[in-house]
């Protein structure tokens, strides 16, 4: 089994959509970012890259690649689960907290998990999504940003004839 760690944060700007766990948020401002800064999406993959020893994000998709400029963080995730995949795993289980002062994550929760857990190829019971806030402390707390925070295991697929 192999076991990684995500994280992602971004600023809240006018002009740009909001999209978490690749479902789009109503909301007056989005996340900035090279992609389209969905800090679950990013912390997921950086999580699967990490259990993987592939490095960072950064690594696989570089901020300086224009071409990946407004890049759909869904095939951020389709990549690293390319890998998973090629080397015998497959997600044993994800847990991944959002962390948002506004807009308020709850009701999205069930459809931003369920997006997830497609992504990952993984049961609805393999994924656990949770929403929190700072209760108003620091950046988040001020609306001013997001985060994103994942961990994974990764266990080998039986099925794949693999080890």
């Amino acid at each position: 089994m192999r076991i990684g760690q995500g994280f992602d944060a971004h600023r809240l700007v006018a002009g740009r959509p909001l999209v978490l766990a690749g479902v789009a948020i109503p909301h007056d401002r989005g996340l900035e970012g090279h992609s389209d800064g969905d800090v679950v999406l990013h912390a997921v993959a950086s999580a699967l890259f990490g259990a993987l020893g592939e490095g960072d994000l950064g690594r696989h998709f570089p901020p300086s690649d224009e071409s990946l400029e407004g890049l759909d963080s869904r095939r951020i995730v389709e990549r690293a689960m390319r890998i998973v995949v090629e080397r015998g795993y497959r997600v044993g289980n994800l847990d991944c907290t959002v962390i948002a002062q506004e807009p308020g994550l709850a009701p999205h929760q069930a459809a931003m998990t369920e997006s997830v857990a497609g992504l990952l190829d993984a049961e609805l019971g393999r994924v656990n999504l949770q929403v929190t806030s700072t209760d108003r402390l620091g950046t988040i707390g001020r609306g001013e940003g997001i985060a994103g925070l994942a961990v994974v295991l990764l266990e080998p697929d039986e099925g794949s004839g693999r080890d």
